[in-house]
């Protein structure tokens, strides 16, 4: 896209959504943190279900200690890789207190030394808890730059340059919020509603998936198919042959 696409793509996101944020749900960075961590190859929602009653009594990395691995591993069973994830969150936390005095550090290279924290999660962190200009490129994100022709690149760290070299202010704390949002509701991964896309005429797309409602009925559709099968098979079944010999009987 040209730079005047660039900041009108983002124009428009902003104005359907003025203030994005983060769906997991946390009251302060540390729990924010962890809310992440526990979010990789799993839903939001199925990360706060689980979150909810275990920040109710946790909101420091001393306390997660003391509540401890098992206590962990059965308060997150319900998500994926519950088990790993259990270990790595005593461990950051763990890290947190021996290392920075129990509080988030605020460096990306600080949050990436920390057990289960990747580049993507320290980028939601910074931004989300600190407000840094940070792009936390997740599927999403990756399929919505590469598929608007926004920021195409192979992986994660292209899309992430391309979005730090092209992203125009006032929009970059906020970017990588309306990309997440607008692939998980709207530029969805198997069907795309492209019909009711605020920026269908920006992106490089093609095609561009219909209004179910001004698409063919089904029933009808699936009715003469039904019919061109059942003819199908009228006219290849396979007749009784009447030429067939009959065994020579004993004299």
């Amino acid at each position: 896209m040209k730079r005047k696409q660039v900041f009108e793509f983002f124009r428009r996101l902003a104005e359907a959504n003025p203030s994005p944020t983060t769906e997991l749900e946390s009251s302060n960075p540390y729990q924010l943190l962890v809310a992440v961590v526990l979010s990789a190859q799993a839903t939001d929602a199925s990360v706060n279900i689980a979150c909810r009653p275990l920040f109710g009594r946790i909101k420091t990395p001393r306390q997660m200690v003391g509540f401890g691995e098992e206590s962990l591993r059965d308060a997150i069973k319900t998500i994926g890789l519950f088990n790993t994830k259990a270990k790595n969150v005593i461990a950051l936390s763990q890290a947190l207190i021996d290392h920075h005095g129990g509080e988030v550090p605020r460096t990306r290279d600080e949050l990436q030394a920390l057990p289960g924290v990747g580049r993507k999660t320290a980028n939601v962190v910074l931004n989300t808890a600190f407000g840094e200009e940070t792009f936390a490129v997740d599927t999403h994100v990756f399929r919505v730059c590469n598929r608007t022709g926004l920021a195409p690149g192979k992986n994660v760290d292209e899309v992430e340059a391309k979005l730090e070299k092209i992203v125009p202010q006032p929009f970059r704390r906020d970017a990588h919020h309306w990309l997440i949002l607008h692939g998980r509701y709207t530029c969805k991964a198997r069907l795309p509603e492209c019909w009711r896309c605020p920026v269908i005429d920006l992106c490089r797309y093609q095609p561009k998936t219909m209004d179910p409602t001004s698409r063919p009925a089904r029933s009808a559709s699936r009715a003469s198919s039904k019919a061109r099968t059942a003819k199908a098979r009228t006219v290849s079944k396979p007749k009784a042959s009447r030429s067939r010999s009959r065994p020579n009987r004993l004299p």
